[in-house]
């Protein structure tokens, strides 16, 4: 079969993939994939033709498989690649179905259906060289009441944001003010200015001076940067807002010493050391490798248990604010989640759980693992877009918390 048109399907080619149209339609669909965000080049390009002829395709699964394989390069990639296949290879017919489908007698009047993870910048990336027609008459737009584009990117969830939008995500993130507030020791220090009288330094000032005269000298407490310990859900449900997430926490490890990060799915890894790195890109590509169960399933109460065995007596210490980011999505083993969350509520100073699944207005805390865990929590916050990324900045500097984000809440609603 020789393909004619960008539509016609190749999976039952048994010419090479370097005759007729089955190539440039490779190279178009490598194309779209980087303008939607992987990082695929020319040679990824001349590997797929070749990986195509070599595998002898003869199935729409088989044809998947052998551009997966080329194209994909790390677990986070496989939801834009799934959305640009299926767009891009779609069959013959689709078009025409699509139509009917959007025929007066067809018309759905149920509530809308959320788009895809992906599919906006998939949709952005496949659609953006078309041509748009002009509009016959000129129409003036009063926009003084409207939204600036800025004001509508800080309140767009984050899986619904296009490439451009998400790379001004990131940069908005890296212009964020991480809080400067420091917590009072124990420990005194000496201080010209400070409260109270310093017995051991006035004593030094005055052998000194030889005895002659008496030089007081003062003390205050002293103060240190409260640590932060983030624990990151990685799993497939959280993984829309784990690579922003992580964003966030490169830039606070950027401009503060004392941050602990840890990923988790069905394993906990400790990506502290990674997020170190000054460069953000190879930073998040450094905790891609150290992980190994990216974006798959996931066991919160097996996590937190290796985290409170093996590292909270490590960086929980002197005054730590834990943030734990998961959607709280467990079936199993409800009483060791519950008991590893008391611990680890009993070994921090606060413990601040971020969830996505907040963004929904009619969200209610009726699943079974939310349940367990937000008894031992000091504040529920939602996290998917960059207003409640900034709320979250406020909230690590401050002690209080706010009755929107009392646990308690959700707990009596429930």
């Amino acid at each position: 079969m020789q393909p004619s048109d960008r539509h016609t399907n190749p999976f039952a080619a048994s010419a090479p993939a370097s005759a007729g149209k089955l190539a440039e339609n490779i190279l178009y669909f490598a194309r779209a994939l980087r303008d939607a965000g992987l990082p695929v080049g020319p040679r990824s390009v001349i590997d797929a033709i070749e990986a195509v002829e070599a595998a002898g395709i003869g199935a729409r699964q088989d044809f998947y498989a052998t551009l997966h394989a080329v194209f994909v390069k790390k677990h986070e990639h496989t939801i834009i690649f799934d959305q640009a296949f299926n767009i891009f290879w779609k069959k013959r017919g689709f078009m025409e179905k699509l139509i009917a489908m959007m025929s007066p007698q067809a018309i759905d009047h149920s509530e809308p259906k959320k788009p895809d993870a992906g599919a906006a910048r998939v949709t952005d990336a496949l659609y953006k060289n078309r041509p748009q027609e002009q509009p016959k008459e000129q129409v003036e737009v009063d926009a003084r009441f409207t939204m600036s584009a800025s004001e509508v990117l800080q309140t767009k969830d984050f899986a619904q944001m296009t490439a451009a939008e998400i790379a001004q995500a990131r940069a908005a993130i890296a212009r964020l003010r991480m809080p400067s507030e420091k917590i009072r020791l124990r420990r005194w220090k000496r201080d010209p200015h400070g409260g109270r009288i310093d017995p051991r330094g006035t004593f030094r000032n005055s052998l000194r001076a030889g005895g002659a005269g008496i030089e007081l000298a003062f003390r205050a407490h002293a103060e240190r940067y409260a640590p932060i310990v983030a624990i990151c859900d990685i799993s497939g449900s959280m993984s829309d807002y784990t690579r922003v997430f992580l964003h966030f926490l490169h830039q606070l490890t950027d401009q503060r010493r004392r941050v602990h990060t840890f990923l988790f799915g069905t394993r906990l890894t400790n990506v502290t050391r990674a997020l170190r790195q000054k460069d953000v890109d190879e930073a998040l590509a450094d905790c891609s490798a150290d992980v190994k169960d990216w974006s798959g399933g996931t066991r919160i109460g097996t996590s937190l248990h290796a985290f409170n065995r093996e590292w909270s007596r490590r960086v929980l210490g002197q005054g730590a604010v834990c943030v734990l980011f998961t959607d709280g999505l467990e079936r199993d083993r409800l009483d060791l989640l519950e008991a590893e969350m008391e611990r680890l509520h009993k070994s921090c100073r606060r413990l601040i759980w971020v969830n996505p699944l907040l963004r929904y207005s009619e969200f209610q805390a009726k699943a079974s693992g939310v349940r367990a865990m937000l008894p031992h929590v000091d504040e529920f916050r939602p996290i998917h877009n960059l207003q409640s990324m900034a709320d979250l900045v406020k909230a690590l500097a401050e002690e209080k918390n706010s009755a929107s984000t009392d646990p308690r809440k959700w707990l009596r609603a429930a």
